[in-house]
């Protein structure tokens, strides 16, 4: 049996023409770059001379305010398109460049990428995302839930509390999201709308514990935000500690009360599926290989014992032994582990590398200057520019991922940061000056994982509607995040509130 498709007019003219305009663009592009290629041969880049025509330094009268609405509207029309990030930025930055300046200013690229490439910081990166795949493939997932799920299952909202507190542990492990918004999706959701869970209490668990992971130590985003900032890796790790501990604690204070309220909301596991006392502290056994790993790469960390790569190493070999002692190592596994790290790897220094050429041109023509005046002029108190800087980085967090977010902003916001004080809001105390930074840099992490759960383009959002049945539409998902993003705004509230929450495990480690 054959089907014959039968194409719409419209859509082979449509076909046609867009494939016309990407030739005459292609075309047009390959023509500017022969005739610049020219230019920069074959004629004096300090005279006047030229060949048909000279777009070096064609923009070099245009001031600061026009040029950031021009930088800036290009890279909002490019991501608009569904280009790159890593290639957008790049790409755009050295296109500016060269329009604002001349060939020579092309060593701005250079120069801002080398020094990030023998920042050995960045080393850990690769490292922590192989431990957290090591681990995912080792099934570590699946058992700690299954742990967790048989000793809290007995209580109302039970299953939903066990995967918070599995996704709380999980973050400790592999410190990024999509991973563990996804496993945890595929394990946990069904066991959850078997026992006829309330969907959005569900889901907003799910997304809610899964986004932990940005925030709680290992993550991958306070390496790259001690990078940019030039802060302590092991600093803003232990000043995470706490936040994360209290969001944690807050998604399963509400989930917990209101199934009390409304037990229907979340039923508790049928007697009959119970297990005893006994048995759930065997259970436990399958969990203390890799709660070592995490406590020895933590503690190393923390204690100072080791540098950030060097706990990294460590855990990404104790990831191998774990695997190994649970049965679940195979070279083909190893395999899809190294792939896996390649490939989030050059994604994220890819992107680190172009956003830093263009924050770094736009920065060198006085653009950090013009954003600080434009922000302070506002005539707004210290609280009320860091609630703005606050409210930009989650409209931020709707279009653009983390990466990108920290690159293309902390730069610009830190400095102004750095010029404000924090007497103390509503006669809570201040925020010492050597701490502003820190403190900064983990409300920025407590704000990403508000973005990840932003409608209408949060990433979890989009992660769990990929394991959803189908009868979850995408406006019960956003229905779902609401509450929990009303948690974690309560949450960076407090850490504002109370700065302590922050900087008090940091001070009593380092001094």
């Amino acid at each position: 049996m054959s089907i014959n498709t039968v194409t719409a007019p419209g859509s082979s003219l449509v076909g046609k023409l867009s494939t016309w305009v990407m030739v005459i663009a292609t075309v047009a592009l390959a023509f500017v770059i022969c005739v610049e290629m020219i230019n920069i041969l074959f004629y004096d880049p300090y005279s006047d001379e030229k060949f048909l025509f000279k777009l070096s330094g064609s923009l070099s009268d245009v001031r600061i305010g026009p040029l950031t609405y021009l930088m800036f509207g290009s890279l909002a029309v490019a991501l608009m398109m569904g280009l790159p990030l890593a290639f957008v930025t790049g790409g755009l930055g050295v296109m500016f460049v060269y329009l604002v300046g001349d060939s020579l200013m092309l060593n701005i690229v250079p120069s801002r990428i080398f020094p990030m490439m023998t920042n050995s910081d960045l080393a850990a990166i690769p490292l922590f995302i192989f431990m957290a795949s090591m681990l995912e493939r080792a099934g570590l997932i699946e058992e700690m839930f299954s742990v967790v799920y048989k000793w809290m299952g007995g209580l109302s909202g039970g299953l939903a509390t066990a995967t918070i507190l599995a996704s709380t542990i999980l973050a400790a492990m592999v410190g990024v999201i999509g991973a563990a918004v996804v496993t945890m999706g595929i394990i946990a959701l069904p066991a959850m709308l078997k026992r006829g869970y309330d969907h959005k209490i569900a889901l907003g668990s799910i997304m809610a514990g899964g986004t932990l992971g940005i925030l709680i130590p290992p993550s991958i985003l306070a390496i790259l935000y001690a990078v940019v900032a030039q802060q302590s890796v092991g600093e803003l790790y232990l000043g995470s500690v706490l936040p994360g501990l209290l969001l944690s604690g807050l998604y399963i204070a509400y989930v917990l009360i209101r199934s009390w309220i409304n037990p229907k909301l979340g039923p508790p596991v049928p007697e009959e599926e119970r297990i005893s006392l006994l048995e759930k502290l065997i259970l436990l056994k399958s969990l203390i290989a890799p709660l070592i790993l995490v406590g020895l790469v933590l503690g190393l960390l923390f204690g100072g014992i080791a540098t950030p790569v060097e706990a990294a190493g460590i855990g990404s070999f104790g990831a191998i032994v774990v695997a190994m002692m649970h049965g679940k190592f195979s070279i083909g596994g190893l395999r899809e582990a190294s792939v896996t790290t390649a490939k989030a790897s050059a994604m994220v220094l890819w992107i680190m590398f172009g956003a830093s050429v263009f924050v770094g041109f736009y920065i060198l023509q006085g653009g950090q200057q013009f954003v600080t005046e434009a922000i302070l002029g506002t005539g707004l108190s210290a609280y009320g520019i860091l609630f703005l800087l606050m409210v930009l980085l989650v409209i931020l967090g709707m279009f653009l991922d983390w990466v990108g977010i920290l690159l293309l902003a902390v730069p610009i916001f830190i400095p102004i940061v750095e010029a404000l004080e924090f007497p103390g809001l509503l006669g809570f105390p201040p925020v010492a000056g050597e701490d502003v930074v820190l403190w900064f840099g983990v409300l920025y992490l407590v704000n990403m994982q508000m973005s990840f759960l932003s409608p209408p383009f949060g990433y979890a959002l989009f992660y769990i509607r990929g394991v959803c049945p189908p009868e979850i539409s995408m406006g019960t998902i956003f229905k779902a995040s609401l509450v929990f993003l009303a948690i974690q705004a309560f949450g960076l509230f407090m850490c504002i509130l109370l700065p302590g929450i922050v900087t008090w495990l940091p001070g009593l480690v380092y001094g």
